[in-house]
């Protein structure tokens, strides 16, 4: 008997020197998530940030979080750098400018999982959640072809700042319309994704261009701006006006313009919340696909109530 307590003192005593544990003390909750978005812009971007954290707090005990905003890309990197030292072991990052591809790596080689939403980072390793941006310009193409004819004088408005939304929107629109209508007339123009740049550029357009058809905005925002800078010069030649996003507000005005088709291409925000679960689900060690596409839903006044949310804050 005093030789079996011996041997199984000796045992405890090597198990305590060389820390041993049970699996969950060795990974398990909470799981530290970081999330990296820009500073408020337009309400669809407060609107990400805002999806996200609801998110992140549904999740309650299983995960702590941290949430940073910036302005650019040299305070997005620093912020990076900020979640690191805080511990994140998965980020998800929705970086709207250039250069964040070196930091982004770096993170990666630490050993954090990446969630890249919304914009493409060109990064072996990164998992990536977003819209199909470039149907959102096939569906456009095909909206305004069904309803102002082939052989229309459209404005498309690009956002060139916004790097890969925009420039797949335009790829999806363009290669569509040389397909279905190559006589159509495009006459493109630089904006932003703001109501108050949609209104000054379009107000612009309008002095110089005396006759337009429709036009292809790729964001609601910029769209409401269109619309008033429409009324305020009393032009009734234009017939339709994509969007993108999902703005209460612009879903609102559809029925009230029977004269003027308001489209949008459904892009929630609230996409932001399967990055998050992309996030803890490659921390929990399940198996999840590396880029996660969600279709596009047009909604124009024929179908805009389904998607009435009085609690959106978009």
């Amino acid at each position: 008997m005093k030789k079996f307590m011996l041997v199984f003192l000796s045992l405890a005593l090597v198990f305590s020197i060389v820390g041993f544990s049970a699996p969950q003390a060795l990974a398990g909750p909470p799981y530290k998530i970081g999330v990296l978005a820009p500073a408020v812009t337009h309400g669809w971007v407060a609107a990400v940030a805002y999806e996200a954290e609801g998110r992140l707090k549904e999740l309650g005990d299983e995960v702590e979080y941290n949430i940073q905003t910036s302005s650019n890309a040299e305070e997005m990197t620093a912020q990076l750098d900020d979640l690191m030292t805080w511990g994140a072991e998965a980020i998800v990052a929705f970086p709207q400018w250039e250069g964040m591809e070196v930091p982004m790596e770096r993170a990666l080689d630490a050993g954090i999982i990446i969630v890249n939403f919304d914009i493409v980072i060109d990064l072996e390793g990164i998992y990536r959640v977003s819209g199909d941006n470039e149907d959102m310009g096939i569906q456009g193409a095909h909206y305004i072809v069904e309803k102002v004819g082939p052989d229309a004088t459209v404005v498309m408005l690009e956002v060139p700042s916004s790097g890969s939304v925009s420039a797949l929107r335009k790829k999806g629109f363009l290669d569509t319309i040389a397909e279905i209508a190559p006589n159509l007339n495009v006459l493109t123009y630089a904006t932003q994704f703001t109501r108050e740049d949609g209104l000054k550029d379009f107000a612009d357009i309008l002095v110089s261009v005396p006759h337009i058809d429709a036009v292809y905005s790729m964001d609601d925002e910029t769209s409401l701006g269109v619309l008033q800078a429409i009324r305020e010069a009393g032009r009734t030649d234009i017939k339709v006006i994509t969007g993108g996003g999902g703005m209460q507000e612009y879903f609102e005005l559809m029925p009230e313009n029977e004269d003027i088709w308001i489209q949008s291409a459904l892009y929630s925000p609230a996409m932001v919340r399967d990055a998050v679960d992309v996030a803890l689900q490659v921390l929990k060690g399940e198996e999840v696909e590396e880029v996660i596409i969600i279709p596009t839903t047009i909604v124009d006044r024929t179908n805009y109530e389904k998607f009435l949310d009085a609690n959106s804050p978009y």
